[in-house]
């Protein structure tokens, strides 16, 4: 298994991903996954070669080529995977910089026989044989109220802090939240505010939560802005520990608000277990161990299986919970 990190814009290799992997000419019965990014650099992408890296070499006789364009433009992706179809390529899976953009390069891609998936940031469905979504909305709204209803055994107040009122993602999100409710006995829905994804916006919404529901228990904030300014707010109103914020964040800017008892817990996805999952589906599919059609069912090696719908996507998993536990170890990644 060898791991090779290349900015294909200029067919350059830049560095190996792991010591040990010296050899650069791929043997003839090694499958090459070409793993590409929205751009190098960034550190949630970074931890998902890692988890390439860990399928590969589970998988054996495999090449991982982690790749992208230096920024995130459609453009530079295109180059990217022109470069990656004239060297023939097993696999490509691409985290999209443009859902529509990209679909006559990857068409071209799989025309001479490449396997194509997306994930993370999906392309239209004539540009991929499937989508790995890291979960679904039904995972999603789920996790943000059980989060909440975690440290609630007895019930009690909580209120949404959205980013806009007109956000689909968020609006799908919320419904399916107020969906699974009634299953959680006592936790009551009480407010569901907007901050609109500004910082200052939502440090005043999540300060007026709590001056007009002065028992309230717990900042749902299926957002990164919002729940990083709710927690500011508890924090700053001495309520940490007595008002919990939870709901979507990123470890490196969350770590504060679990050390400071703001938040006890919050979620987004893992990754390292996408960049696996991924590199799992894309090796079966180019290798013919599956097929991807409605209703296909594909292996992810540790993290199961995936089933798709009607238009090629799955949902991997649950998002990926974070609390003091594991805080340290991933708020260096992302």
């Amino acid at each position: 298994m060898r791991v090779i990190n290349k900015v294909l814009g200029t067919v350059a290799l830049a560095a190996t991903m792991a010591a040990g992997f010296g050899a650069t000419a791929a043997s003839a019965d090694e499958t090459r996954i070409a793993l590409v990014v929205k751009a190098l650099g960034i550190g949630f992408f970074e931890a998902a070669a890692k988890g390439a890296e860990e399928a590969a070499a589970e998988l054996g006789d495999t090449e991982i080529i982690y790749t992208g364009p230096t920024d995130t433009t459609a453009e530079g992706q295109i180059e990217v995977i022109n470069s990656l179809i004239a060297q023939g390529v097993d696999a490509i899976a691409i985290s999209a910089n443009d859902y529509d953009a990209l679909v006559p390069s990857l068409k071209k891609a799989m025309q001479r026989g490449i396997t194509v998936i997306s994930w993370d940031s999906g392309v239209a469905p004539e540009g991929r044989q499937m989508h790995l979504n890291p979960s679904s909305n039904e995972l999603i709204g789920n996790m943000c109220v059980k989060l909440a209803a975690d440290h609630l055994p007895d019930g009690g107040q909580v209120a949404i802090l959205s980013a806009s009122a007109t956000a689909t993602n968020q609006n799908i999100w919320i419904e399916e939240m107020k969906k699974v409710l009634p299953e959680y006995e006592g936790i009551e829905l009480v407010a569901t505010v907007y901050g609109d994804d500004l910082a200052d916006k939502s440090y005043r919404e999540a300060q007026g939560l709590m001056a007009t529901y002065p028992d309230l228990d717990a900042i749902i904030a299926p957002t990164s802005v919002g729940i990083v300014a709710a927690a500011q707010a508890v924090a700053d109103a001495g309520k940490a520990g007595e008002v919990n914020v939870t709901g979507l964040g990123l470890p490196s800017e969350m770590a504060g608000a679990i050390e400071s008892g703001a938040s006890q817990s919050f979620a987004i996805w893992n990754p390292i277990d996408l960049g696996y999952s991924a590199t799992m589906i894309a090796h079966a599919l180019a290798s013919g161990e599956a097929t991807a059609e409605p209703g296909a069912t594909l292996p992810m090696g540790r993290m199961g299986e995936v089933t798709l719908d009607d238009e090629g996507n799955g949902a991997m998993a649950d998002p990926f919970v974070y609390d003091a536990g594991n805080i340290d170890e991933f708020k260096s990644i992302f």
